[in-house]
């Protein structure tokens, strides 16, 4: 899959997760900081699954 393909369902779910904290009352510099590692997280993740690898063609050498 692309990688904006990831990114968009991976932001989809972090938006839920801020969203669910600042309902629950945690404190702004928290939700701050875990929006930060888990961007960082979603896109080497992304990164990572949406590289594509190069195979090699079987054949006699």
């Amino acid at each position: 899959m692309p990688f904006a393909v990831y990114m968009i369902g991976f932001l989809l779910f972090m938006a839920i997760v801020v969203w669910a904290a600042v309902v629950v009352g945690v404190p702004q510099l928290y939700i701050t900081i875990a929006a930060l590692v888990l961007l960082v997280v979603g896109g080497l993740v992304g990164l990572a699954r949406s590289r594509s690898r190069q195979r090699r063609p079987r054949g006699p050498y």
